[in-house]
């Protein structure tokens, strides 16, 4: 399925985060892109454009082309719970993410890619589709032919982030996906509401 490959630093400008992860570019240039940069005054927001602006913050950020992302919306609507943290915790269980969260890879980007490659195994079963939707109780961990690859090695040592809702066994390198966090327990910077929002217009 075809992905976002362009200019990462120019997107996190637009929203004013950094919002792929640490960028020194974006350190240096935080302000939004364009000819004029800093000093372009810029009209004041519609509703619409805000929503829009906070759906597109969401795609980029989990990394989910519209379609995808609509149809997560739809299936979040459909389940018990309010609409918009259900979204959030189904872009929060699926496989990709949760590779980035257990710290074996520093980007979702990257834990895409590990995916994709069949460097990753659910409940020792080696799966490739990066929107894999996890369940409590699933252990995901990095295939034993893998464990070598020095990009995993490095990412896991640079790793510090710590999730109540997942465990990580760094000896066996496989984490369990212990339960699907509450809205609190993500820490993106996304008003769900707005995207509620958005799609029931």
């Amino acid at each position: 399925m075809a992905r976002y490959t362009g200019p990462k630093t120019k997107i996190a400008r637009k929203f004013g985060e950094a919002i792929f992860g640490d960028d020194k570019s974006f350190e240096k240039k935080n302000y939004p892109p364009g000819q004029h940069g800093n000093n372009r005054r810029r009209g004041k927001k519609s509703e619409y454009a805000i929503q829009l602006m906070e759906k597109q913050k969401a795609k980029y950020t989990y990394g989910i082309l519209e379609r995808q992302f609509r149809n997560l919306f739809t299936e979040a609507k459909r389940r018990d719970g309010v609409t918009g943290e259900v979204l959030l915790q189904l872009c929060e269980s699926r496989l990709d993410n949760v590779v980035y969260r257990m710290g074996i890879s520093p980007s979702r980007r990257g834990a895409r890619q590990l995916v994709s490659h069949r460097h990753i195994t659910v409940n020792g079963e080696i799966v490739n589709i990066p929107s894999y939707s996890l369940r409590a109780g699933d252990v995901v961990g990095v295939r034993e032919k893998s464990k070598s690859v020095q990009a995993i090695q490095d990412s896991l040592a640079a790793n510090s982030s710590v999730y109540e809702w997942i465990t990580w066994n760094s000896e066996k390198k496989e984490g369990t996906f212990v339960t699907v966090p509450e809205r609190l327990q993500i820490p993106e910077n996304i008003k769900e509401q707005l995207i509620v929002e958005l799609y029931s217009k």
